[in-house]
C-alpha cells in the first residue's frame, strides 16, 4: 500500500497522525505487517488503534511496531471490541495501553473500572481469574448489542438501545432511516442484560440523569 504510507506521511508532515485498522466488516481493509512497519517508521506517527477482530493481524500491528524501532514513541490502542479484557492484559512485544472502544460508548462507568482493573493486573504481573472470566462476559455482551451475528448491521441501533433503555436516548433512530435492530437482536439484548447485570450503570445512570438532562 504505498500510496497509504505517502499520504500518511504527508498529513504527518502538518500534524501528530494516529493510526486506525478498521476491520473489513464495517469498510476497513486487510493491511499487512509491512505496512505498518512502514507506518510505524513515520516519525509523526503517535499512535495506532487496532481493531481488526482478527487475533492474527492484532499481532501484525504489535509485531511491526515493535520491529520499527520507535515502539516507545507510538501508543497502541485496542478497538476489537471481541477481546478487549486480554488485549489490555496480555504482555504482548508492546503494551496495548488504552482503548478506542465501540463499548465504551455506553456502560462507561464501569468500562472505566474494568480498564482500571486491567491495568492494576498488568503492574502486579497477575491477571487474576476474574479478569478472564470478566473477558468472555463482555465479549458475550458486545455480541449482542453490536449484532455480530449478523456482520454487524445493527452495530449502531444496538449502542442506541442500551443508551435509550437509560434514558440517555429518546429512541434507537439512526441517520440512516434503514439502520435497525436485526431479528432476534432485542432478543439477544436482553439475554445478556440478565446474565450480566453487573456490567451495566444504570443505577449510576439514574442517579445522575436529571441532572444530565437539565
Amino acid at each position: 500500500m504505498p500510496q497509504l504510507i505517502a499520504h500518511a506521511r504527508a498529513v504527518a508532515e502538518i500534524i501528530p497522525v494516529f493510526g486506525f485498522y478498521l476491520q473489513p466488516a464495517v469498510g476497513g481493509r486487510h493491511l499487512g505487517p509491512d505496512f505498518w512497519r512502514a507506518f510505524a517508521q513515520i516519525e509523526n506517527v503517535v499512535a495506532i488503534k487496532i481493531a481488526p477482530f482478527d487475533r492474527y493481524r492484532t499481532l501484525d500491528v504489535i509485531r511491526a511496531v515493535a520491529e520499527s524501532g520507535r515502539a516507545k514513541e507510538i501508543a497502541l490502542y485496542t478497538g476489537n471490541d471481541d477481546n478487549i479484557v486480554m488485549d489490555l492484559v496480555m504482555p504482548y512485544e508492546v503494551r496495548i495501553v488504552g482503548g478506542l472502544l465501540g463499548h465504551w460508548a455506553f456502560w462507561t462507568k464501569k468500562a472505566v473500572a474494568q480498564h482500571a482493573a486491567c491495568r492494576r493486573a498488568v503492574r502486579s504481573g497477575n491477571v487474576p481469574v476474574s479478569l478472564l472470566r470478566l473477558a468472555s462476559e463482555i465479549t458475550d455482551a458486545n455480541a449482542a448489542i453490536f449484532d455480530a451475528a449478523n456482520g454487524f448491521a445493527g452495530c449502531i441501533p444496538g449502542i442506541h438501545e442500551i443508551l435509550r433503555r437509560q434514558g440517555l436516548l429518546a429512541g434507537r433512530w439512526c441517520l440512516d432511516e434503514s439502520e435497525v435492530l436485526s431479528s432476534g437482536q432485542l432478543a439477544a439484548i436482553d439475554r445478556v442484560r440478565q446474565a450480566y447485570p453487573h456490567l451495566n450503570d444504570d443505577a449510576f445512570v439514574a442517579e445522575h440523569l436529571d441532572d444530565w438532562l437539565r
